[in-house]
């Protein structure tokens, strides 16, 4: 069985809190490389350390990992502004 591709918004959260990948990466107790790998999308979390993770962000694992590609920021933005009016 193929390995499916796991999309991921770790990089825009680390971004957020203004951790850095070492910060991050001691916090959920890897190396800094694995943090960079993730958010690269070349390496695909263990169960456990995808909930480590996004514990770290206070958020839902599926809000932080996904089997399907992330909408843009933008576009998310867009969809929520014509859905107040």
């Amino acid at each position: 069985m193929e390995n499916r591709r796991i999309y991921n918004r770790i990089a825009l959260l680390r971004k957020e809190k203004n951790i850095s990948r070492k910060e991050l990466a001691d916090k959920i107790g890897v190396n800094f490389q694995t943090v960079g790998y993730l958010e690269r999308e070349e390496y695909n979390p263990s169960l456990d350390l995808a909930f480590r993770i996004a514990e770290i962000f206070e958020l839902p694992v599926d809000v932080v990992f996904s089997t399907k590609p992330f909408k843009p920021l933008s576009e998310l933005l867009k969809d929520a502004n014509r859905g107040e009016k």
